[in-house]
This record gives C-alpha cells, sequence and structure tokens, in this order.
C-alpha cells in the first residue's frame, strides 16, 4: 500500500515522503481499517517536528483523524494507532474506540467531525458551561479548530466573537456565523472587543493560540468569565498572572481531550451523538477548504503549520466518496 512516512523529525514538507509499503497489521483490540479520508490536523506538523507529545517510533506515518471503512463495510469515524496514521490507503486503530460516521456528512466532513468538534464541545459545555444569551470569543475563528468552537456556540445560543487575521479570514468567519469579527491585523482587538460587548467582555473565551491571544483573553473575559486554554498554535505557551485571575474574578480552563478517551470514554461517545444530531439538522457542518489527494497530503500539512489555511483541510483515498 501506498503511505507517507516520516524517517527523520523536521517540517512536514521536508521530513514526509510517500512510499510503498506493507498493509499493517492489527494488534489484539485494533482493527485495520480502509482510509477513505484523512483530515489534517496542526498536531501532524507537531509529530512530524518531533513537538508533539506523543513521539512514535521512526518511521511513522501521521494522520491523527480519519474517515474509514471497517472489513464488513462499516463506515466509521477514528483516531488511528500510531505509528499506523491515516495519510495511507490503511491504519490501525482501537476497535473499542469507533465511532459511526453521520450519513449526513461526506468523507470528508466526517473525518473533520471529530476531533476539533470534540475538542469545541468538551471546552465549551463540558468545561466552560455555555450558556445561552451569553458571550463567546473565539480565537483563530476561521482555523479548524476555532471554525469549530464558533458553530457550536451558534448552535448553544450564544453571541460569537471571532478573532482572525486578515480579510480573507474575516469573510470565512461571517460565513460561520460569528456575529462579531475583529482582525487583529487591522484592528485593536481589546478595544474592538469592549466596544462590541459595551466594556462588559467575553464570558467565555475559546483560545487554541497562545502567546499574544492569550494575553488579550486576560484582558477581555468578563467577571465571572471562563478562559477556555486550547492549545499553542503561536507557538508560544503563555505563563498566567494568578494574582490577575484572582482580582477579575475569572477562571482558567485546560481541556487535554485526548485525556477523555481513556478516562471517561462513555462522554466521548456521548459527545458524538450530541454532534451527530447537529449535524443532521445543519446545526454544524465541517468547514472543508481543501481537498487533495493522497499524494498532496505533504503539502498539506505544510501548510496548516504555516497558517495559511481556513477550516479544514482533508486528503481524499481514491476510494473516498460522498456519503
Amino acid at each position: 500500500m501506498q503511505a507517507w512516512q516520516v524517517h527523520e523529525n523536521g517540517e512536514p514538507s521536508e521530513v514526509m515522503r510517500l512510499a510503498e509499503v506493507e498493509r499493517p497489521t492489527p494488534a489484539d483490540g485494533q482493527v485495520l481499517l480502509r482510509v477513505r479520508a484523512a483530515n489534517v490536523n496542526f498536531p501532524d506538523a507537531l509529530l512530524c517536528r518531533g513537538e508533539y507529545q506523543v513521539r512514535p517510533p521512526l518511521p511513522f506515518t501521521p494522520g491523527v483523524e480519519i474517515c474509514g471503512e471497517t472489513e464488513d463495510g462499516r463506515r466509521v469515524i477514528a483516531n488511528p494507532a500510531l505509528p499506523y496514521g491515516g495519510f495511507a490507503e490503511y491504519a490501525l486503530a482501537d476497535a473499542r474506540a469507533l465511532l459511526p460516521a453521520p450519513g449526513s456528512l461526506d468523507d470528508a466532513e466526517a473525518a473533520a467531525l471529530h476531533i476539533g468538534y470534540q475538542t469545541g464541545w468538551f471546552g465549551l459545555h463540558r468545561r466552560a458551561r455555555l450558556e445561552a444569551g451569553e458571550t463567546l470569543l473565539v480565537h483563530a475563528a476561521a482555523g479548524g479548530v476555532g471554525s469549530a468552537a464558533v458553530q457550536l456556540g451558534k448552535a448553544a445560543g450564544a453571541t460569537v466573537i471571532g478573532v482572525v487575521g486578515g480579510a480573507d479570514k474575516a469573510a470565512v468567519a461571517r460565513r460561520l456565523g460569528c456575529d462579531v469579527v475583529v482582525d487583529r491585523r487591522a484592528e485593536d482587538v481589546v478595544a474592538a472587543v469592549k466596544e462590541a460587548t459595551g466594556g462588559r467582555g467575553a464570558d467565555v473565551v475559546y483560545d487554541p493560540v497562545g502567546g499574544a491571544a492569550y494575553a488579550q483573553s486576560a484582558k477581555l473575559v468578563a467577571f465571572e468569565g471562563r478562559i477556555v486554554v486550547v492549545g499553542f498554535a503561536s507557538g508560544t505557551i503563555p505563563s498566567p498572572a494568578l494574582n490577575h485571575a484572582l482580582v477579575k474574578n475569572y477562571s482558567i480552563l485546560g481541556l487535554h481531550w485526548g485525556l477523555y478517551n481513556t478516562k471517561n470514554p462513555k462522554l466521548v461517545q456521548h459527545c458524538h451523538e450530541q454532534l451527530t444530531e447537529l449535524a443532521a439538522r445543519g446545526a454544524v457542518k465541517p468547514l472543508v477548504s481543501e481537498r487533495v489527494p493522497l499524494a498532496g497530503a505533504a503539502g498539506a500539512v505544510q501548510r496548516v503549520a504555516d497558517g495559511v489555511t481556513t477550516g479544514r483541510v482533508a486528503v481524499l483515498l481514491e476510494n473516498g466518496a460522498a456519503a
């Protein structure tokens, strides 16, 4: 079979190589899946660089999120078991963690419904307890993780403010349903959000960026607000001033979605049921901005790493098709 492999750590476009390899053999508790579509995530770039919290043995195949097909023909969503990731014709996955692919979504959309939307659902509902009528601020609102949070926030009845970098991404954020869009390259984010909220700030801030975005979050969070720390796409991990959290009465909430797979897998299943229902009634629909063939996977991972994409980029296998 064909699979992208990483033999040494570095930038995705430099270290990912397409090769002919043996089809992997499932271990106990695993299943072999024929990949229909693989979604590109920022962790794929971190894996290539050797900077992710999980470091699979070299060589490995990246690709942490797929829509695949079981041997008996079931269409499923899965997180491949590294080192046999999703940028290949076949991947391995934990049999207990397979989720049915929603019939309302095509392969690329189904692959993209998993990590980003589960992270958004857990962050907004499980951790921040977002309520209808509250104001939600989403950093990187046009990106893969941010776009999911925007849609989930709107579905929950929140007023959503999206922060983006550039006019093109601002247009995407508006199409996603943001009530207010702030272009950090052209506007003062703090001043713009304060104006939009009448000086109150945001009840919930969803931050997958870190760095300067987190500093803005601390200035913008409302009384009894919640900042959900999702990741550090900026490459800079902030050091929160806890005295500031104390005097402003806000909460800083960490979210590592992957822990729920081991700590409370039933909640992951419940979340998927909620997301499937939202997708069926059109309340959420993954924004797939690019669909590339398997041969284009390395370039796609590099573009996501460089922050030049909007929504999700999906790698489609020849067997991938609409639902």
